[in-house]
């Protein structure tokens, strides 16, 4: 079945190409596609292109709809192209010419486009939640190891002293950031495209604002062309907030990679983390993080490839929209499991307490060691080559400890602040 059959059959190479992946790809699509046609269907009523009785049946059917979907148990045939055309089909095998009204004053693009804005919704409803999950850990592991130094480097070389509290409020906070993004792509996604029809609205005295209500959109998508041109739009703007989350994770990823090697030896991992080698029987690999690594990075070029399919097209719709399923829907998915492998596995880290009594670690307190002569009166540019000297000749005597007192330092985290903005962002 297809929504768009006018009785002029199409040859099966035709089919196979147009439709590609979309029967797989929609099946995440099906429940929100429901949730359209439930709206479609009261609004319909409201407006009197229905009766009552008649949107009565259409909810009622669309519901036990529904409930297969929730028990795994809705699929798209090869005879459908598309989720859309299957919950058609199903409505009209069960109610006859009441189901063949459910299309009325709607077109396929905009039924298309307000179930991929109710999945983004949702998806990044979810993924912001498990951003806060994973937040809270960072400040609650911040909290327990705020006092251990840890090395700091610029240019892998060693630089200045830093603490474990540093490091994991680090990326505790660069987590808000990530959630500005995420509440920007729910801002463009939660509008309400439906009854944009085809792009250009509809002679029917249709009901957008009820609609509009009835899916929980906070708002309408008001001129029909923009709606239609929220495809595309909508993707890679969801894309860029998935790849700001999967940069904060790709880099705490190499970090936990780096610090897990006996090189640093500034973290370790229990054991059922990590896996083995075929032939070296010593080996605990840290694939958890390298594969967040890896997918988080190839997360990163989504934007770009969503920038590409759909830079220079003309406003309308474009059969090019289909391909930007492809990428995302699978990038929603793997952003969504390293957050939950990461959540799992930070729990788990153990930190190195005693990381500074090498002495290799020393020069760490050159700048401290500098700042203490420039308090007791000495220019900076005479401390600076003092210090520089005795680093030089071997004499330099490392204090081993540091006293920042400023916000944000490494004795002054302000943990609290962070989580305040955090709140503020959520």
């Amino acid at each position: 079945m297809k929504l768009w059959d006018k009785g002029i059959p199409t040859d099966k190479k035709t089919d196979t190409f147009t439709v590609g992946n979309d029967r797989e790809l929609d099946l995440v699509l099906a429940p929100y596609d429901v949730i359209g046609n439930i709206a479609q269907a009261k609004m319909l009523a409201k407006v009197g292109l229905i009766t009552e009785g008649e949107a009565n049946e259409l909810v009622q059917a669309l519901n036990q709809i529904m409930s297969d979907i929730q028990k795994g148990n809705f699929t798209i045939e090869d005879s459908f192209e598309d989720v859309h055309s299957k919950v058609e089909y199903l409505l009209i095998e069960k109610l006859g010419d009441t189901g063949k009204k459910i299309h009325t004053a709607r077109s396929r693009n905009d039924q298309v486009i307000t179930d991929i804005h109710l999945y983004l919704k949702a998806e990044l409803q979810t993924i912001k939640a498990q951003v806060r999950e994973f937040f809270d850990l960072l400040i609650e592991q911040s909290e327990a190891y705020q006092n251990i130094l840890l090395p700091g480097y610029t240019h892998f070389q060693v630089a200045m002293p830093s603490s474990f509290g540093m490091w994991f409020s680090a990326y505790a906070e660069t987590l808000i950031d990530d959630v500005t993004l995420l509440n920007a792509a729910l801002t463009v996604v939660d509008q309400n495209p439906l009854g944009s029809a085809a792009g250009y609205g509809s002679s029917f005295p249709i009901d957008r604002t009820f609609t509009t209500q009835e899916m929980g959109f906070a708002t309408l998508k008001y001129n029909s062309v923009a709606a239609q041109m929220s495809r595309g739009k909508a993707e890679k703007t969801t894309a860029f907030a998935l790849a700001s989350v999967a940069g904060t994770l790709s880099k705490l990823a190499m970090d936990i990679t780096l610090y897990l090697s006996q090189n640093f030896n500034f973290i370790s991992l229990p054991a059922h983390l990590t896996t083995g080698s075929s032939i070296m029987p010593h080996k605990k690999n840290p694939d958890i993080f390298e594969l967040i690594r890896g997918k988080c990075n190839k997360i990163q070029a989504l934007p770009y490839e969503i920038t590409l399919i759909t830079n220079n097209l003309p406003s309308g719709y474009h059969r090019d929209f289909q391909l930007l399923k492809e990428g995302l829907f699978p990038a929603i998915q793997t952003l969504k499991s390293c957050l939950e492998m990461a959540i799992h596995a930070v729990k788990e880290i153990t930190v190195n307490t005693n990381i500074l009594e090498d002495k290799k670690y020393d020069h760490l307190f050159t700048v401290d060691a500098l700042n203490e002569l420039v308090a007791q009166g000495m220019p900076f540019r005479d401390a600076y080559k003092i210090v520089g000297t005795q680093v030089e000749e071997g004499t330099f005597v490392s204090p081993k400890a540091t006293n920042h007192t400023h916000e944000g330092s490494i004795n002054n985290l302000c943990l609290d602040e962070i989580t305040d903005k955090m709140n503020t962002a959520f």
